[in-house]
């Protein structure tokens, strides 16, 4: 960001809160380090969806996700019992902004650990594929991104528009968790010095699968 303004938390609608700076540095860093072992034992690859194939890479951990069609599967990779913790504080912290995201008994069963290469995207989707309507935490590391969310009917407007900066938060539950939403632009050159990654951004989505 050119300038340093003040950017307080914000319930950006019902089910929807932004926690700026949610991570300081030295826990992204952290957190991209633990990303990194785990895509070394794993899969990162992009995922071939309807017609195409995504820009972005995507590791799973806990449960797998995969299309054609798309489900969840055991995965060989175990979600860290830290990622788990990290997962019910942000959810904490999040329901403090949006008081109806509150749910004592969440606990992530799966992680996506999405890396958005320069030039990379993701249209406007819907998280349709766990039984659970507990809300979804999303975490970035990296570069600016413009993270948007509309409504549940389809992909027009309304929507916001949300940057999301290194070490921010956003989770989105109650009434807009199965609200589409995507990344339509990721600003090169924006990653905070220190925080892991050079180029690009990480995004950790936390969530439960099972109702």
């Amino acid at each position: 960001m050119l300038f340093d303004v003040p950017r307080p938390a914000a319930r950006i609608r019902a089910g929807v809160a932004h926690v700026p700076g949610f991570l300081d540095v030295s826990a992204q860093a952290e957190l991209v380090s633990q990303a990194r072992e785990l895509a070394r034992r794993g899969r990162m690859d992009r995922p071939v969806v309807g017609s195409g194939q995504m820009s972005v890479f995507i590791l799973s951990v806990g449960r797998e996700w995969r299309t054609r069609p798309y489900r969840y599967v055991p995965s060989e990779l175990a979600l860290p019992e830290q990622w788990i913790a990290l997962g019910r504080s942000a959810l904490a912290t999040a329901a403090r902004v949006a008081p109806e995201l509150a749910d004592d008994l969440f606990r992530p069963e799966a992680a996506l650990v999405n890396y958005y290469p320069p030039g990379s995207s993701m249209g406007l989707h819907v998280d349709a594929n766990e039984e659970s309507s507990a809300p979804v935490v999303s975490l970035s590391i990296g570069d600016e991104a413009l993270f948007r969310i509309g409504h549940t009917e389809g992909r027009t407007r309304p929507w916001d528009d949300v940057t999301l900066m290194s070490g921010d938060l956003i989770v989105f539950g109650g009434p807009a968790r199965r609200a589409y939403h995507g990344v339509p632009a990721v600003r090169p050159g924006t990653a905070p010095v220190g925080c892991g990654i050079k180029e690009g951004r990480l995004n950790i989505t936390l969530r439960q699968v099972d109702r």
